[in-house]
């Protein structure tokens, strides 16, 4: 229930994986605290490379995304997008 919560603010830990083949990022999560999302992060990156993945980079962060898995092109988009908003701020 408290993790529950913590997603719904906003203020759950999340392993954020970026990947270069295929052009994705990856959401996993949610955690309670930073270290079990550090401890968790290793598991995500053997998995990605086993499955041929290209420079895995990571980071954990609290969040909440919109989506699990962002493709290359949705990528593209989605900070063309944040650009825009951000340029009209």
């Amino acid at each position: 229930m408290w993790l529950s919560l913590l997603h719904a603010i906003g203020l759950a830990w999340w392993v954020e994986v970026k990947t270069k083949g295929p052009d994705c990022t990856y959401y996993f999560g949610p955690f309670s605290a930073q270290d079990e999302a550090e401890a968790a992060k290793g598991g995500y990156i053997h998995d990605l490379e086993q499955e041929g993945a290209l420079n895995i980079q990571t980071s954990v962060r609290r969040m909440k995304p919109d989506k699990l898995t962002i493709e290359g092109s949705q990528i593209a988009r989605e900070s063309d997008q944040s650009a825009t908003v951000a340029g009209k701020a």
